[in-house]
């Protein structure tokens, strides 16, 4: 089961979570038995593919405008008791045999790699916009005349 218990719980900021996605891969931790085995990757299936209709107990939305960055439907989504199948678990570098049983079959660091190299790079693009910001001020600034006069003197009668 995937299950938000509570506001914070809830997944956000995910790209095309809002309004554009059928399917997605949360991460989310990993319990068999009592035995919790941390974040894993799951596809979870969030809408009917004809109708686009939320799948039972599932929640999404569009978070709504950004500062920056608005060319990607961010989104939020919540679970209400969600199960998901085994066969939905991405197995690549662990694994839940039938009996429950799990093992580790690869570096489980690497779930985290394309997480974080899209913020390294929104950070490195981030110094551009800045720069040309800057440019865009100075340039204002240079040519802005504030005062009547040249010196920024009341002006001579």
């Amino acid at each position: 089961m995937i299950h938000t218990p509570n506001g914070p719980a809830a997944k956000y900021w995910p790209g095309d979570l809002g309004r554009f996605t059928s399917h997605s891969i949360i991460m989310a931790r990993l319990i068999v038995g009592k035995k919790d085995y941390g974040t894993q990757a799951f596809m979870v299936q969030l809408r009917d593919t004809e109708t686009w209709k939320h799948k039972a107990g599932v929640k999404t939305g569009d978070i709504g405008p950004k500062l920056g960055y608005n060319s990607k439907d961010n989104g939020w989504a919540e679970f209400d008791q969600v199960r998901i199948p085994r066969s939905d678990m991405l197995m690549g570098l662990c694994n839940v045999d039938r009996k429950g049983e799990f093992s580790i079959t690869g570096d489980l660091r690497s779930l985290y790699i394309v997480m974080m190299m899209i913020r390294t790079q929104i950070v490195s693009k981030s110094s551009w916009s800045l720069g040309m910001a800057l440019l865009i001020s100075l340039r204002y600034a240079v040519v802005r005349r504030q005062f009547k006069t040249q010196h920024g003197l009341k002006e001579e009668r």
